[in-house]
């Protein structure tokens, strides 16, 4: 089992900037697939970006595309989140996810 643990949400305005982090323990991560999710309020979760750990290939929702950047860290194992140019709309916690394993969610909260 892994453990994963999120970071670096907070309170942004529109138009700003976050970088959330995602720190990975417990099991190798070669060839594996590193997600982030997310749930805004009384929604479901959904797919945000995901990047493949050992070629670093990476795939996004249509709502991620040209404004979230997914990349990761070998050394540190650790899978980041560069979210530029947020919107009210990406209100949500955010969650790391590595096949089963979840981490326990950071929340980002855009004001307009």
């Amino acid at each position: 089992q892994v453990q994963l643990v999120e970071s670096g949400g907070g309170l942004a305005q529109a138009g700003e900037s976050l970088t959330l982090s995602c720190a990975a323990s417990g099991r190798t991560l070669s060839g594996y697939v590193m997600r982030w999710f997310r749930r805004a309020p009384g929604k479901e979760r959904e797919f945000v970006a995901s990047i493949t750990w050992t070629l670093g290939n990476t795939f996004y929702a249509d709502s991620a595309k040209g404004r979230f950047t997914i990349s990761r860290d070998r050394a540190k194992s650790t899978v980041y989140l560069q979210m530029n140019a947020l919107k009210p709309e990406d209100t949500a916690v955010y969650y790391c996810n590595l096949q089963s394993d979840w981490g326990q969610g950071t929340q980002v909260t855009v004001s307009s």
